[in-house]
């Protein structure tokens, strides 16, 4: 355990110098449209996140005012996004719940969070950490993909990921993690055809040049 310590202190100390201020990419104007941006990237990318809600986040920026809107307008908002039919369910029935039961406001604890139909601990904590600065890891197909090829987790199961970081990581260094892990694994770190030759992580990564066929890590993470 100790040696993984190291190894997760040394991973964050070097990809912060590489990106200072990691953080997310999904666009937002506040609590609520982040939590939306959230739920809708499960299973697709910021980019496309923010192309479908573009419109949407100029409109709206609270449940009450979503809610006005029909569901067939809002299926035209998401109807490029995987799902788009659940998710879109799941966030008016969840704006219904945000102003019947937290008057309208986003909730700050994960139990609350994960009440909310579509939002799972993924999305709940994201929000934790980037709406309400609490330290949280959430593990996507980036940061446990990552964790593994490192050697720092030993489980596929996010959760697990998830809470192992947590045990491993410095108090300084937790809430820069997730961001850390996604931006690399994004742009880095690929399932397929991962760019060692350029990572800043090569000269230790156990999977550096490995002719291994790294494990398919697409779980829906919600």
């Amino acid at each position: 355990m100790q040696a993984k310590k190291r190894l997760l202190r040394q991973v964050v100390n070097i990809l912060l110098k590489e990106n200072p201020n990691p953080t997310t990419e999904l666009k937002y104007t506040n609590n609520f449209t982040l939590l939306l941006a959230v739920t809708l990237s499960a299973q697709a990318t910021d980019k496309s996140v923010n192309k479908a809600t573009e419109a949407l986040f100029e409109k709206i920026s609270t449940p009450q005012q979503l809610l006005q809107i029909n569901r067939e307008d809002l299926l035209g908002h998401f109807k490029t996004l995987n799902y788009y039919k659940t998710k879109t369910d799941n966030i008016i029935k969840a704006c219904q719940i945000l102003v019947d039961k937290f008057a309208g406001q986003v909730p700050n604890s994960m139990d609350n969070l994960i009440s909310l139909p579509g939002v799972g601990n993924k999305t709940a904590s994201v929000i934790m950490l980037q709406a309400f600065g609490k330290n949280a890891i959430a593990v996507d197909t980036h940061v446990g993909r990552l964790s593994q090829r490192l050697g720092l987790v030993n489980s596929n199961n996010p959760d697990k990921i998830s809470a192992q970081l947590l045990e491993m990581a410095s108090k300084k260094q937790v809430r820069a993690i997730h961001h850390l892990f996604v931006l690399h694994g994004r742009y880095v770190c690929k399932k397929i055809k991962p760019l060692c030759a350029s990572c800043v992580l090569s000269s230790f990564c156990p999977s550096n040049h490995s002719k291994m066929m790294f494990k398919n890590y697409e779980t829906i993470y919600m």
